[in-house]
């Protein structure tokens, strides 16, 4: 027989599977009286087995009108966002040039891409304070996760 946290995530996953959308929400307490266990289980399960490393974003919500919010996310996707998040404050021009090598390199943009975002980046360097340039990028990366539908994007040689 299986253990619950198996039969949570077979549950959880069978939920995505059944949805046409890349994301399921779902209540707690349907989830433990289907499976017949603790919302704390379900909390464990979804820690441990539904994590950005393996491909998902969990959004969740205790209490009265509760949920649990699970997207399955490609994997550039995902990567767009860890990028985004190591975006400090006083985000420099060198660590922009890092940034955007790491991204060719991996094939995560094109060369064209590369320039366009240099090329901003630098130009909103007069105009705008360093937090302000890096909110910018960071929201500009967020963008590029939205907009990326899966396929891998050939880096132009």
């Amino acid at each position: 027989m299986s253990n619950i946290a198996d039969l949570i995530e077979t549950y959880i996953l069978q939920q995505l599977c059944n949805e046409k959308k890349r994301d399921v929400i779902l209540k707690r307490a349907d989830i433990a009286d289907a499976i017949n266990c603790a919302p704390s289980q379900i909390s464990y399960v979804l820690s441990t087995r539904f994590t950005v490393e393996k491909g998902f974003l969990v959004e969740s919500r205790r209490g009265l009108g509760g949920f649990i919010r699970i997207e399955r996310r490609p994997a550039q996707n995902l990567i767009y966002l860890e990028l985004a998040g190591k975006i400090t404050d006083d985000f420099s021009q060198t660590d922009l040039h890092h940034l955007l090598t790491y991204m060719l390199r991996h094939e995560l943009i094109t060369r064209r891409e590369t320039t366009i975002l240099a090329q901003t980046f630098a130009l909103l360097e007069d105009k705008m304070a360093t937090s302000e340039r890096s909110k910018w990028l960071r929201s500009t990366l967020k963008s590029l996760s939205d907009m990326t539908d899966g396929k891998d994007t050939q880096a132009q040689k």
